[in-house]
């Protein structure tokens, strides 16, 4: 498949953003489960679903299910990278956001106190 399968594609592209789409979807699922390790570890969570899902669709890709001419490590490549943006880009969230509006609730019951 290594032939003809250039990095700058937009099928790396389709891979790049799918992966990215998941790993956000899961990972905002996972902030409102019902118990707390996995609401404590959603980042992880739906960088795991992420790649799962882009090594099934590469199996996928192998045992010809989808028109291609198979599995392509180029692709692979492309499903980490968009992973990897996904969970910079959660953890960059939920460091300015999230942590932040906990910084204001625990001095608005400081402030309560006084």
């Amino acid at each position: 498949m290594e032939d003809g399968d250039d990095w700058i594609a937009p099928d790396k592209l389709y891979h790049v953003l799918f992966c990215f789409f998941i790993a956000i979807t899961t990972s905002f699922l996972a902030e409102r489960a019902r118990y707390p390790f996995i609401r404590r570890s959603s980042i992880c969570v739906g960088s795991i679903v992420s790649l799962a899902a882009g090594a099934a669709k590469e199996v996928a890709d192998e045992f010809g299910f989808f028109r291609s001419a198979g599995a392509s490590t180029k692709d692979a490549v492309a499903d980490v990278f968009g992973t990897l943006i996904a969970a910079l880009a959660l953890y960059l969230y939920k460091s300015y956001f999230v942590y932040r509006r906990h910084d204001q609730s625990v001095q608005a019951k400081a402030l309560q106190m006084v």
